[in-house]
C-alpha cells in the first residue's frame, strides 16, 4: 500500500475518531430560524451531508482544472527529455518512432456538474450527479524518429456528459453537532470511450485517430464508490473528514481505467452565520490503467496505459456563504481554490497546476 494511502486513511480515522465520544448532533437545513454557512463542507467535496425526510437539493458545480508540464514521479521533465529518451512502447509497429516524439504540454478540463439529492427519510438521503465535460490538450511534435527540432503543435478536444452517479448516503451516528454517514454509490458508464480527433505526426500528417484514455469523457464500466464522511462542529469552528473509494467492475475496449483511494480532511471557521472560510486538504492514490484499447497508440504517452495514476496531495481554500433572508434565502453560493502541495506522478504525466471549484445549492 502506498504512503499516501496509509497516510489519508489516519487522517480520517483519526478526526472520525473523536465524535463518537463528543455526543453531538448537527443539521444546518433550510428551515432553521438561522441557517449556517458551515452546514456544508467545501464546495469540492461530494456527498458530505444529508438532509431532513421530504428534503429535496438541486446543486450545480463548475470545476475547471489546469495541468502544465511534466513529471515521471517527483522530478520535473522537459518536452525535449521525453522526445530524445522515453522509449515508445509500440516501438516496431508500422510508423512507430523509438522515443515518444509527441508531447502533450498543457491540458485544461471543464466540468459542469449537475446534482440533485432527496430524503425519503431521515436516516438516507438519495443523490444523483450528470456531469458535462470539455477537454483540451496541447501538443508538442518533434519530426521525425529521432532529434532535438520540433515540427509544430496541435490541440485535441472532446466534448460530451461523462458517467452518472447515484449514490445513497446512510446514517451510521449522530449526536448534537457531529454526525458519521455512508456512502454508497455506483458511477454508470453513460460517458463515451471513443472520442476522436486529428492529431499532427512526426511524418507531418494529420490523421483522425482515437484519443488516448485522458481526453476520454467516462471510465466505459460499472464503478463501485464506497466511502465514510464525518461532519462535526464547535461553536463557530466547523470541521470533517470523509474517505472515498472508486472501484471499477469489468473492461470496455480491452481496458480498466485505475481504482482510487480518496481522503479529506477540513477545517472552517465561520465569522457570521452567511459566510464561513474553510480550508481542505486532499489526498489521492490512483492506480494505472489495466490492459489496453487496440485503438489507441502513438509515440505520446497518454497512449501508454503505465502513465497514469501515481499519489497527489492538493492544499484547497475556500468560501461558503448562504443567503439569510428576502427571495434568495436559503441559496449558497460558494468556491474553492487548490494547489498540489505533493505529486509523486507514474510517468512521464502532465502536472497538475490549479484546481478552481464554484457552486450553487438550494434545498427545499
Amino acid at each position: 500500500m502506498k504512503i499516501t494511502k496509509l497516510v489519508a486513511t489516519a487522517l480520517c480515522l483519526g478526526l472520525a475518531t473523536p465524535a463518537f465520544a463528543d455526543g453531538s448532533h448537527i443539521h444546518s437545513h433550510s428551515g432553521d430560524k438561522i441557517l449556517r454557512a458551515d452546514g456544508h463542507a467545501p464546495i469540492g467535496v461530494m456527498g458530505d451531508h444529508r438532509h431532513a425526510a421530504g428534503e429535496i437539493m438541486f446543486s450545480y458545480r463548475f470545476m475547471r482544472m489546469n495541468m502544465e508540464g511534466n513529471r515521471i514521479g517527483t522530478t520535473d521533465v522537459s518536452p525535449l527529455q521525453i522526445a530524445t529518451t522515453v522509449p515508445n512502447r509500440f516501438f516496431g509497429q508500422p510508423m512507430q518512432p523509438p522515443t515518444l516524439r509527441v508531447v502533450p504540454t498543457e491540458m485544461t478540463m471543464d466540468m459542469h456538474m449537475f446534482g440533485a439529492m432527496y430524503a425519503p427519510n431521515n436516516r438516507v438521503t438519495l443523490m444523483a450527479m450528470l456531469p458535462y465535460i470539455t477537454k483540451e490538450m496541447d501538443h508538442l511534435t518533434f519530426a521525425g524518429p529521432a532529434g532535438p527540432g520540433v515540427l509544430g503543435g496541435f490541440r485535441t478536444k472532446s466534448e460530451g456528459f461523462g458517467d452518472v452517479k447515484v449514490s445513497a448516503l446512510i446514517g451510521l451516528w449522530e449526536g448534537q453537532n457531529s454526525s458519521v454517514h455512508a456512502n454508497l454509490g455506483l458511477s454508470l458508464p453513460t460517458g463515451s470511450t471513443s472520442e476522436t480527433d486529428d492529431i499532427l505526426t512526426p511524418l507531418n500528417t494529420r490523421p483522425t485517430v482515437r484519443l488516448p484514455y485522458a481526453m476520454q469523457l467516462g471510465s466505459g464500466t460499472y464503478d463501485v464508490l464506497p466511502g465514510i464522511t464525518f461532519m462535526g462542529r464547535s461553536g463557530n469552528l466547523g470541521y470533517g473528514a470523509q474517505l472515498t473509494g472508486v472501484f471499477r467492475l469489468g473492461s470496455d475496449n480491452g481496458y480498466t481505467l485505475g481504482n482510487e483511494v480518496k481522503a479529506n480532511v477540513w477545517g472552517s471557521v465561520q465569522p457570521a452565520p452567511w459566510i464561513s472560510l474553510s480550508g481542505r486538504l486532499e489526498a489521492i492514490t490512483l492506480d494505472d490503467i489495466s490492459g489496453i484499447d487496440p485503438f489507441i497508440r502513438g509515440p505520446v504517452q497518454t497512449a501508454d496505459p503505465n502513465n497514469y495514476g501515481g499519489d497527489i496531495v492538493t492544499a484547497y481554500f475556500g468560501v461558503n456563504t448562504i443567503v439569510q433572508s428576502g427571495a434568495l434565502r436559503g441559496h449558497r453560493f460558494a468556491v474553492e481554490f487548490g494547489m498540489p502541495v505533493y505529486q509523486d506522478l507514474n510517468g512521464p504525466q502532465m502536472k497538475r497546476e490549479w484546481t478552481l471549484i464554484a457552486g450553487w445549492q438550494k434545498a427545499f
